[in-house]
């Protein structure tokens, strides 16, 4: 019977797992509080307007409510949409904004794909209301600093440029715009190769967007055949400015993939867009994500005025599957410090006031109290088996036994 088992989709977590979870998400906050930023918390429930504004993600990607009488509602799948709108209606402090969350969000799968996972954890950051070089560096670092702080190994920062590679684009003639980007959006070579150019020219324009892929040095290189002009230019020497202060600010070598042929679905992102990827065994894990985006705040400003912005999302459920082979994950629950047990039944009021005491002098310790029905040799065998500190037996009268 379906009582029996979550919706397809769904999922539940147990013990271990739930504090494997929480000590990743501990971790981030306090990295996250490190480097300034302080926690907001948002609506699960957001209109659908609210979700789908400026184009990031699409209606059916959102898990939608019943109408309410003044417009669709959805369950978040994702936090940018609902900080942007928070911010830019209830935080009139136009200065930079340092903002971090962890939270749960909620996806439709593609058509095709039911029964996949809805529901995923995530931890992350928003920059606001600052723009620049350096607000850039610091997401990217910050990125960096986690993954390497959570103990991960092994992984790619793959960095890419939306507002360059659009503008790249733009270099083909209008009717081959829209086809090149699907082609370079699904990675599809084959067909690229095969589009009806009007010239060699132009099929070979297209083909180098293709493959502005690889280390930094080999695709800037690429660039300079590309004979950029103008603002094309000047985005070029905005990423060069970026890579140079990223590198020369971080401690080592960072694991760094330029792919200037990244393209989105969506028009969501206005300039840097990166993502970390690890590959372990036979799987790639995508471990978090970001961008900037300068024109989403002024979806949710009352007057349209537009902000600068900028983030990432940490991925949990990816980052604990790459770190549950390592010894950065707790491998059991906490054990109990004190099992407090009335030696019968008249001592059952003195062990709960005992149990209560013992939790306000050791705030910081775990007491449990028996519950009745076992004999003390299978206490003795239980306490054993879970690892219990100590049983502290208690009298009547409440002296301890």
């Amino acid at each position: 019977m379906t009582l029996h088992h979550p919706p397809a989709g769904a999922r539940d977590l147990l013990p271990l797992e739930v504090a494997q979870k929480a000590c990743i998400n501990d971790q981030l906050q306090q990295i996250f509080q490190r480097w300034g930023y302080q926690r907001i918390v948002t609506s699960t429930l957001e209109w659908l307007d609210t979700l789908v504004a400026g184009g990031a993600i699409a209606p059916s990607t959102v898990i939608q409510l019943q109408d309410s009488g003044e417009g669709r509602l959805g369950l978040r799948p994702e936090l940018t949409a609902s900080i942007a709108r928070a911010v830019v209606t209830r935080m009139t402090d136009s200065h930079p904004q340092r903002l971090c969350y962890r939270a749960n969000i909620f996806r439709n799968p593609p058509a095709g794909y039911h029964g996949r996972q809805m529901e995923f954890f995530q931890a992350g950051v928003e920059l606001l209301f600052a723009g620049g070089v350096r607000a850039d560096a610091e997401i990217l670092l910050l990125f960096a600093d986690c993954l390497n702080q959570l103990g991960l190994q092994d992984w790619q920062l793959v960095l890419g440029d939306a507002s360059l590679t659009q503008s790249l684009l733009a270099k083909l003639p209008q009717d081959l715009q829209n086809p090149v980007r699907d082609c370079i959006t699904r990675l599809d070579f084959v067909e690229l190769s095969q589009l009806p150019y009007p010239s060699a020219t132009t099929k070979a324009l297209a083909l180098q967007l293709f493959d502005l892929r690889g280390n930094v040095p080999d695709v800037l290189d690429r660039l300079t055949q590309l004979d950029l002009q103008g603002e094309s230019l000047e985005r070029v020497d905005r990423l060069q400015s970026l890579l140079s202060l990223v590198q020369d600010s971080y401690a080592e070598t960072l694991p760094l993939v330029l792919d200037l042929s990244w393209l989105q679905p969506f028009d969501y992102y206005t300039g840097m867009v990166f993502q970390a990827v690890s590959r372990q065994a036979d799987n790639c894990y995508v471990l978090g994500q970001g961008g900037r985006y300068d024109q989403l705040l002024s979806q949710y400003h009352p007057q349209g005025q537009s902000f600068p912005g900028t983030g990432f999302s940490l991925n949990i459920e990816d980052l604990h599957q790459c770190l549950l082979g390592s010894d950065r994950l707790p491998t059991e629950t906490a054990a109990i410090d004190y099992l407090v047990c009335p030696v019968n039944a008249d001592a059952e009021v003195a062990a709960f006031r005992h149990a209560q005491q013992l939790r306000q002098t050791y705030p910081d310790r775990r007491i449990e109290l028996d519950l009745g029905g076992r004999s003390p040799e299978e206490l003795t065998t239980y306490s054993e088996h879970m690892g219990i500190g100590e049983i502290v037996w208690i009298n009547a009268d409440g002296t301890i036994g």
